[in-house]
């Protein structure tokens, strides 16, 4: 029914199986519908009639199916939990649900060398390869008849078990098998040599042949007509002589390899369920050792002189981080993949028709020294406190500024030109969550922490002549610290956020966690997004390798049109069987209708496929409902470009984020090129590079005590009390949340085209 999308034998009509009408008519209706399995284009569903019993087998044959639900132990956490086993073969497989059948298998059991052991009350216990599976039905009745139909299997398995040489399930490899192996290796290697020797002689036979036609095509009618035939049947016979030979070793070959393809397929699965009973194994280790270790602080003294040793656990648990199915379920076909082009930052020419050559940006830095640093002797008295009060030295840092580093997120503008011009506001939807999630794929590697801006600091990147935008960013606070940002497009779009940032040290981690709002407006359209971004953790601070993950839900709200977005990014987990930095997310419109299903990863690619159908799952030991979506073939949205040759040595900058900080004239005085610390970082002077960024932290401890000097003062004398005001942004309500933020006033360019900077502080 799964699979072959016909109806099997044992879903006809059965005495044996003591089922009420109406609890038969549910069960066979969650077996027929459980065929909408992930990965296929086209479910296939077969109608059963009401009232028919479960697909249990008859007459004890080992190849007869016993499909049915059992409860099966997990571990103390989880308990039972129901999962849908199949008997076939001398194999007890289990699955979560009817649909995993077709694509994922939890386990199997070997019956062949398995001791049934029937428990109390509906339970009984399977022994096999030094584990036990405890298991358990619905009523007596059920349990009796899995027991009878499991002992009869084994027999049937253990008959022949002697007389089969395909079976894998051995813990180790014999002489026999060993020499067996080599010998089948050895008999294929001569296979594929005559081949080689065929291919060889049917290209050389073919080769005089085809002289031969046209040889006798020129001396058609002339006397010696005859010999030349008799010379194109000889040439001829012998190619068939050899095209012959090479079919029957083309035979010969495939004959051997299908013959003991079983046996490596079952040596491959059992080498498969070792490596997850090792995965268990660690996992449950795990687990108790954190167990010990919290028991332990609780209560150190009643361990003093006491040798604890974990207990035994008698039952065997699933490895699973979660009991949750995957709720996205995109068609196995793989659409053309384009690959944007990425070498963005070169010499090139525009298309209209007066050639003008744009600027050559540059491809390197200065490579990263190799600076030696005692991190524990600065990192010990950091616990607890927040990083941006904290002097730290250039060598945790990478020659960008924060406000560099919030530039970034348009790396790839292109898709927001693609954006605006959809028609569509759910194809806009996706291709603006792309965007959302490729702002993170810069970050990957990037574990050295970028320099806090000076209160008043700016940055601008002007980038009109080769992707239609400008962008400026302003510091306008310090404390806590907070950055604005404004980008417009002549492409038809415009960004604006206000970015705050709440890092803290916790001894194994750095959690950054950015608060505020990304708004998007596109100007044709009128369609205003509205996002925010998750959490930063910078892994093995004290020990280890350093590595960054981001984790937590990004919703992405287009204000206008009321349509949803809502992107997971899963947290990275030793024992999780997802893609490593797996992102994924459902476009749903105003009803509340799914629309699009989005996959990927926020480090490589995003892609999307196209709901065409849709139903309700069940999942999980209280059968939670869940949807289950039927898409076409992904597509894709945006794609990752690769890193600059050495890269490595360059702090892995992007080939934006390399030209970032490129010396330009023209730009404010207060603009992070002109920082001095930054820029002898970059040129790998590092011991220059901290006795400047003292002297600038000092100096804006100094002004900052000033402004409290001078509100005091103005406080005394009854007068009005103006905090700080930023140059190019300014204090607005939000009219779709409600909050304080910074939005851009206007004036940046202008005074950039006038070279008039005389309202900008020295902050330098």
């Amino acid at each position: 029914l799964v699979g072959g999308g016909r109806l099997p034998k044992q879903l006809q009509a059965n005495s044996s199986i003591s089922r009420g009408p109406r609890e038969a008519q549910l069960a066979l209706a969650q077996l027929a519908g459980g065929a909408a399995v992930e990965g296929a284009p086209t479910p296939t569903r077969a109608s059963v009639p009401p009232g028919k019993a479960a697909s249990w087998g008859e007459g004890g044959n080992m190849n007869e199916l016993v499909r049915w639900w059992l409860f099966k132990w997990t571990n103390y956490l989880k308990g039972y939990q129901r999962r849908w086993c199949v008997l076939s073969n001398g194999l007890l497989s289990y699955y979560r649900t009817q649909a995993e059948m077709a694509h994922t298998c939890r386990g199997t059991i070997p019956l062949a060398t398995a001791h049934i052991e029937v428990g109390e009350t509906c339970h009984f216990v399977l022994t096999s390869g030094g584990r036990s599976y405890h298991l358990k039905a619905t009523s007596e009745g059920e349990c009796q008849r899995w027991v009878s139909a499991l002992q009869q299997a084994k027999a049937s398995a253990t008959l022949l078990m002697p007389h089969s040489d395909d079976s894998g399930d051995e813990g180790s490899v014999s002489q026999e098998d060993r020499a067996l192996t080599q010998g089948v290796l050895k008999t294929l290697a001569n296979k594929l040599d005559d081949l080689s020797t065929c291919h060889e002689l049917i290209g050389k036979h073919g080769a005089a042949l085809q002289r031969s036609l046209n040889e006798l095509e020129e001396l058609r009618g002339c006397s010696d007509g005859s010999d030349r035939v008799k010379a194109v049947n000889e040439r001829a016979t012998l190619f068939r002589i050899t095209s012959n030979a090479m079919i029957n070793a083309c035979r010969d070959f495939v004959d051997v390899a299908d013959s003991y393809s079983r046996r490596w397929q079952k040596t491959l699965q059992y080498e498969k369920e070792q490596r997850h009973h090792l995965e268990e194994t660690i996992e449950q280790l795990a687990k108790q050792h954190n167990s010990l270790e919290r028991a332990w602080r609780e209560n150190p003294s009643s361990y003093t002189g006491e040798s604890h040793s974990p207990a035994r656990v008698e039952h065997s648990h699933e490895g699973d981080a979660s009991d949750e199915n995957d709720e996205f379920f995109d068609a196995m076909e793989e659409s053309p993949i384009h690959t944007p082009n990425p070498l963005r930052f070169v010499c090139s020419k525009d298309t209209s028709n007066h050639m003008q050559l744009r600027r050559t940006r540059r491809s390197c830095i200065p490579d990263k020294p190799n600076y030696s640093l005692n991190l524990w002797s600065i990192m010990k008295n950091c616990i607890g406190k927040d990083l941006s009060k904290i002097p730290m030295p250039v060598n945790f840092n990478e020659p960008l500024s924060m406000l560099q580093r919030l530039t970034e997120d348009l790396e790839y503008s292109e898709l927001l030109d693609r954006a605006a011009r959809c028609d569509s506001a759910l194809e806009q939807m996706c291709l603006v969550a792309a965007f959302s999630v490729s702002s993170y794929s810069t970050t990957v590697h990037r574990t050295a922490k970028p320099f806090n801006p000076l209160l008043g600091e700016t940055y601008e990147l002007d980038r009109l002549e080769e992707f239609g935008y400008r962008s400026i960013s302003e510091q306008v606070s310090h404390h806590p610290p907070a950055a604005a940002h404004h980008v417009t497009s002549e492409r038809g779009w415009s960004l604006w956020q206000h970015i705050t940032i709440d890092s803290k040290f916790r001894g194994k981690y750095i959690s950054v966690v950015p608060f505020g709002n990304i708004h998007l407006l596109f100007h044709s359209s009128g369609n205003h997004y509205m996002w925010s971004k998750v959490t930063s953790t910078v892994h093995n601070i004290i020990v280890g390798k350093l590595w960054i993950d981001q984790s937590g839900d990004i919703d992405i709200v287009n204000i206008t049109t009321k349509d949803t977005c809502r992107l997971k990014f899963s947290p990275y987990s030793y024992f999780s069987r997802e893609v490593p930095r797996k992102v994924t997310g459902v476009v749903e419109d105003r009803e509340g209708t799914a629309h699009y299903i989005l996959s990927g990863t926020w480090d490589d690619k995003m892609e999307s496929a196209k709901i065409v159908d849709s139903s309700q799952g069940c999942g999980g030991s209280e059968c939670k409902q869940k949807m289950v979506y039927q898409t076409l073939a992904p597509k894709l949205l945006w794609k990752k470009y690769p890193l600059p040759d050495n890269a490595e040595n360059m702090y892995f900058f992007s080939s934006l984020a390399l030209t970032l900080n490129e010396p330009e004239e023209g730009v404010a005085p207060t603009d992070s090129r002109m920082r001095p610390d930054q820029r002898l970082m970059e040129a790998g002077l590092w011991d220059e590079a901290n006795v400047q960024k003292q002297r600038l932290e000092e100096c804006q401890r100094l002004e900052r005590k000033r402004r409290e000097a001078q509100a005091t003062q103005a406080l005394e004398e009854g007068q009005d009390i103006e905090g700080y005001q930023p140059l190019w942004f300014e204090k607005r309500t939000d009219d779709s949340t409600g909050e304080s933020t910074y939005v851009y006033r206007g004036g940046y360019w202008e005074a950039k085209d006038r070279q008039d900077w005389s309202q900008s502080p020295e902050i330098f």
